[in-house]
């Protein structure tokens, strides 16, 4: 039987975790990377798994496939990990048919992402089902979800707002500086400090400033470095920092200090000073207002500008729920018609074969025999047969499976 999971009762299945209920710890011990993911992947295939891709990000690793039981896909995911089946139980999910399919294009469309609106995932989803597909893992159900997933995201993103605004403090920062600072890409930028929150603003700051004047100080200078490094950028001594400061028209503070690094009394300003304090707890002292020319920008402030980001989109939810049950359907029609098309057709074979045997005993049987009429109406009555039983597979309430099951057992059907 040829139904659109290739082999008899294997189902669709989504299996993983991610950031909801699994903290960082728990994620890291099922976390795959590229050689860990093919060696997964090569796995299923020695196992007969007929299809399936994998997904791991910092926030989720989950398995999208057919099995005849989930347990099948949990095993290939703690073989290749470091998390055990019991981990899986207490903090992992599993969906089966159209719920794994909602939630795949949940996944894709930034709705379940921990930044709602995030889109990063999708590219993720490609190179997942690209390596299933080198490996002959990707049949042409996956094939086609994937596309519907990608569809959905591309529509979401450019018919919706719901990845507008800024969504992290490192991003919102920047966006900040450059809403308030004319001529940035020719200003000079100082960033103290080179934790997670200082390698990401640095990272956004060399992606939307366009900024080569961006010098970096950190009590550790190797770490400063290994930054400076990666983005091409000038790296000062921690004695430096009160002379790069006056030069500076930018200073962004994200040290891990317990108290403030910056106050008034290292100012010796000779020009304006805009400081972004990201830093908790504050490492800049609130004296430095005093300073004439200082704007002080806290976290705090930025953090409310994220949250109300992330509050508007959320209002964008219905208009990209919208879109995504639409293209859902377009696919479970196409899923559905897939899936009993064989049968359909070999109902019409098996009724055309009862229609030869009857016509060639009536022609023998009748001398006034018309047999271009007797096609004709045999002909339209086995349309209408067809019809009635494609419709019913068609509807949204027929069990598909047991329905095909059924017609094939009373019509002896063999395809």
């Amino acid at each position: 039987m040829d139904n659109f999971t290739g082999i008899k009762h294997t189902t669709f299945y989504a299996i993983g975790l991610s950031y909801k209920k699994a903290d960082a710890e728990m994620r890291g011990k099922f976390s795959l990377n590229e050689k860990t993911r093919i060696d997964l992947l090569n796995q299923a295939k020695n196992e007969n798994i007929e299809s399936l891709f994998v997904i791991s990000t910092c926030n989720r690793t989950e398995i999208y496939g057919f099995a005849e039981h989930p347990f099948q896909l949990i095993k290939l995911l703690c073989d290749n990990s470091l998390g055990t089946v019991e981990d899986f139980q207490k903090i992992a999910y599993i969906y089966k048919n159209r719920e794994a399919i909602s939630h795949l294009f949940k996944v894709g469309t930034g709705l379940d992402s921990q930044i709602l609106g995030d889109f990063e995932i999708i590219s993720q989803i490609k190179i997942g089902f690209t390596e299933s597909k080198k490996l002959g893992l990707g049949n042409s159900y996956i094939e086609r979800l994937v596309n519907a997933v990608i569809q959905a995201s591309k529509r979401v993103k450019n018919e919706t707002q719901i990845s507008s605004g800024a969504t992290s403090v490192s991003f919102a920062s920047v966006q900040y500086i450059m809403n308030n600072v004319s001529e940035i890409g020719t200003k000079n930028i100082l960033l103290f400090g080179t934790g997670k929150i200082g390698r990401n603003t640095c990272e956004n700051l060399v992606k939307h400033t366009k900024n080569d004047h961006i010098v970096l100080i950190n009590r550790t200078r190797e770490k400063a470095e290994k930054i400076a490094g990666k983005f091409n950028l000038i790296v000062k001594d921690y004695a430096n920092l009160q002379l790069e400061i006056q030069k500076s028209d930018v200073l962004i503070v994200a040290t891990g200090a317990q108290n403030p690094t910056i106050d008034a009394a290292i100012l010796n300003l000779k020009k304006p000073l805009l400081i972004l304090d990201l830093s908790i707890p504050k490492n800049v002292n609130e004296n430095v207002n005093n300073v004439e020319g200082v704007s002080l920008v806290h976290l705090d402030y930025l953090s409310q500008v994220t949250d109300e980001t992330i509050e508007k989109r959320k209002e964008h939810i219905p208009a990209a729920e919208k879109i995504i049950n639409e293209i859902v359907e377009e696919f479970m029609t196409w899923s559905k018609a897939r899936k009993f098309a064989p049968t359909i057709h070999s109902l019409k074979e098996k009724l055309s074969s009862i229609k030869k045997s009857e016509l060639n005993y009536q022609r023998k049987k009748l001398d006034n025999f018309n047999e271009e009429q007797a096609e004709i109406i045999s002909d339209r009555i086995i349309q209408k047969i067809t019809t009635h039983f494609a419709n019913h597979l068609k509807h949204e309430n027929t069990m598909v499976d047991e329905s095909i099951e059924w017609i094939e057992k009373v019509f002896q059907l063999n395809h």
